[in-house]
């Protein structure tokens, strides 16, 4: 067994004399790489009956809240791997995202889903669950955004291009902008379908949005009535890796903040990228040129995973944010340290494809789904410090080439609609097969490699053909 690091023994001996306060002892340790290449499976969670596209702790992490293509909400006690109890959502088409709404006891969950509604569910005294609609949108709602300590306020983004504004003292929702492209020579601008939304936690005025173009966008709050009639949507801080810059062959997947303000940006069939606040582009990025572009510092990126087949999450992990993680689609989960992008973890994650990850806020332990039916947990319980794999150049070779020979196709909206379908098409044969095969509540079952996955992350508009395996 590879042995600690002596500054992690050191850590350990100044716990010992009394030195080292315990909470500073325990964040210095779960920071430690040794820790990281411990990660472990330490269960799994089953009692969904389609993909797992959410998972979210709460505050004090004890609790696991998940959702689903099952349409239904769970609350687990993680820790033993058991369902504490579930509830039907209200929505008519699979569940994006679940989220506990800060200081409610865990009696305030709220949902997004493919059928365009925002739901609120009140868990009751006697265990009952009444769920509300609080808003709506025209498409999908990929992912929200919940205040900072506040029980009231959150945010919504959906594929028609708004961001709405919620505060459920009024059990009201408005419309607060509408993202559009940015254009040239005076062309008419489009909306922008969005997927990720993001709130700055040291400045909970400012949130980030991403989605079908290759801009990450910066708004303040306070420059917007809630009303969008009558809002400009510019923002005041635009950021994008120098070479993807007026590409529009690209969109953004997910987003993320840092305990630092710093900005997290994940590509479809691209690479994820960390922003400093100094690398914006500034309100109008257009107006840059070349030589403007090189000025500015370049971001720190991070490689070697594949974000293609479905919409894959990214994340921080550890107590001050000392890694980046994300899934991929080789059914990996790839951690790089954030400092310098060195990879130091690569491990199983799914047996096809790993889509979101949620690390506990208080200690070392890690939450991922998939295009599965389960939940996996993961914590340093190894014995051993785990290396990289023998074939890490061989996966990460494979995943590039997937992303180049992807990058040499143009996709016309033609084309983007013919997949669509086909897509549709193949899930439903799916669908079927297993019905004639007698489907098995198993991961192990689930030979066709989950083909009903989510493929582009946008809609093409037609409703109530929602039926596929859909991840956010």
């Amino acid at each position: 067994m590879e042995k600690l690091k002596k500054g992690d023994l050191m850590e350990f001996y100044k716990r010992e004399i009394g030195v080292s306060k315990p909470r500073n002892f325990s964040r210095r340790i779960s920071a430690s790489e040794a820790m990281v290449k411990r990660l472990d499976l330490y269960g799994k969670l089953t009692g969904h009956e389609g993909c797992v596209n959410t998972i979210d702790f709460n505050a004090t992490g004890d609790v696991l809240v998940s959702g689903s293509d099952d349409r239904r909400v769970i609350l687990w006690d993680w820790a033993t791997a058991t369902s504490k109890f579930s509830y039907p959502s209200g929505h008519m088409d699979n569940i994006f995202q679940t989220k506990f709404m800060p200081f409610t006891d865990d009696r305030k969950i709220i949902t997004a889903s493919a059928d365009g509604q925002v739901r609120l569910g009140l868990v009751l005294e006697n265990g009952r669950v009444e769920t509300k609609k609080v808003g709506k949108h025209q498409g999908r709602v990929h992912k929200l955004a919940v205040e900072p300590g506040s029980p009231y306020i959150l945010y919504s983004c959906g594929e028609d291009g708004f961001v709405q504004h919620y505060d459920l003292r009024s059990n009201s929702s408005s419309k607060l902008l509408r993202c559009s492209s940015f254009t040239e020579n005076n062309k008419q601008s489009s909306s922008i379908r969005l997927n990720a939304i993001v709130i700055d936690p040291r400045n909970p005025n400012y949130f980030a949005v991403g989605g079908s173009d290759e801009y990450a966008r910066v708004y303040d709050i306070r420059m917007y009535q809630l009303d969008a009639r009558t809002s400009s949507d510019k923002p005041i801080d635009t950021f994008c890796p120098h070479h993807l810059v007026k590409t529009h062959d690209v969109h953004i997947t997910a987003l993320a903040y840092s305990n630092t303000s710093e900005l997290l940006v994940s590509y479809n069939d691209e690479l994820i990228y960390l922003f400093q606040k100094n690398m914006g582009l500034g309100p109008v990025p257009l107006s840059l040129q070349g030589e403007d572009l090189n000025k500015l510092e370049k971001p720190q990126v991070y490689s070697g995973h594949r974000n293609s087949q479905t919409v894959k999450g990214v994340s921080f992990f550890g107590p001050t944010d000392e890694y980046v993680l994300t899934g991929s689609d080789c059914g990996h989960i790839f951690i790089w340290k954030k400092k310098d992008a060195k990879l130091v973890r690569v491990m199983v994650g799914d047996r096809h494809i790993v889509n979101q990850l949620k690390p506990h806020p208080c200690i070392p332990v890690l939450a991922t789904c998939g295009i599965e039916k389960t939940i996996k947990l993961w914590a340093p319980t190894s014995k051993d410090v785990t290396p990289l794999p023998p074939d890490v150049q061989e996966i990460m070779e494979a995943n590039r080439r997937g992303r180049e020979d992807h990058s040499r196709v143009t996709l016309t909206p033609d084309m983007i609609m013919h997949v669509l379908r086909l897509h549709r098409r193949q899930a439903l044969a799916y669908i079927e097969r297993r019905e004639n095969l007698g489907d098995v509540d198993s991961d192990d079952d689930d030979d066709d490699g989950g083909g009903g996955a989510y493929v582009l992350g946008f809609s093409d508009g037609e409703e109530g053909e929602n039926s596929e395996c859909s991840i956010s």
